[in-house]
């Protein structure tokens, strides 16, 4: 490395490159399953290793990457069970912060502006990153002191799985801005059964689409016709890619 891009590595925080890569793995531009290595990180952001071992255990903490020992990094993978597990954790935690927050008959700021947000936001743009936003802010916003640490703990998990629900469409822009509507109405009327029901009725509304997706996406393989002739025929996908002997 030259004195020039030791300089330039110097100068590229770690935060940037959790920022960029967290951006490329809910964007999908890194897919599910895909290595994040110390040395592709080193040489796409021309940062140095340690930087780069920085970023991917930060990414690893927060869920959006996994990692075995002695293995590299790769995109988490979320499975069916895992989904199920995921939503279940969330709608339990919003659901009891947003309850508590109904008490306070307060909005935070932060959860009005990510509404109003939404409310702007084309019909048919991205608005995961806004919907994450707004949630976060309502737990945040909570009188419980534990329940944002619960919350925080499950982030990079929720936004892989929002960010799908956003990339295939499986909710409009619309139905969620009038769902998080209600939910803000029923916390300033101080409605906290109707806010508690309301939020995880969202959730798991979510939930309910993702999972069908999920189920869909992986017909063929469930399938039992299918597996068992893959179990017969192992090596039958590959025959059209390998020379006869």
């Amino acid at each position: 490395m030259t004195g020039t891009d030791a300089g330039a590595a110097a100068t590229v925080r770690p935060d940037a490159v959790v920022a960029s890569l967290r951006d490329a793995i809910l964007t999908g531009v890194l897919a599910p399953g895909a290595a994040v290595t110390e040395g592709l990180v080193a040489d796409s952001f021309r940062v140095a290793r340690p930087t780069a071992r920085i970023a991917i255990d930060r990414l690893v903490a927060d869920g959006l990457l996994a990692r075995e020992p002695h293995h590299a990094a790769r995109v988490r993978r979320l499975d069916r069970a895992d989904l199920a597990d995921l939503f279940a954790a969330r709608a339990a935690v919003e659901s009891a912060a947003v309850e508590l927050l109904a008490g306070t008959r307060a909005i935070p700021d932060a959860a009005s502006a990510a509404h109003e947000k939404l409310l702007a936001l084309g019909a048919d743009a991205s608005y995961w990153a806004i919907d994450i936003a707004f949630h976060r802010a309502l737990v945040q916003g909570s009188l419980s002191t534990r329940l944002p640490r619960l919350h925080d703990q499950l982030m990079g998990e929720i936004e892989l799985a929002i960010a799908q629900v956003d990339a295939h469409r499986l909710r409009s822009t619309r139905e969620v801005e009038a769902e998080h509507g209600r939910i803000l109405d029923a916390v300033a009327a101080g409605d906290a059964a109707l806010a508690e029901h309301l939020t995880r009725s969202h959730i798991l509304a979510s939930r309910d689409r993702l999972l069908a997706h999920y189920d869909a996406q992986h017909a063929d393989s469930q399938h039992p016709d299918a597996q068992h002739s893959a179990a017969q025929h192992p090596a039958a996908e590959h025959s059209d890619s390998q020379p006869e002997r």
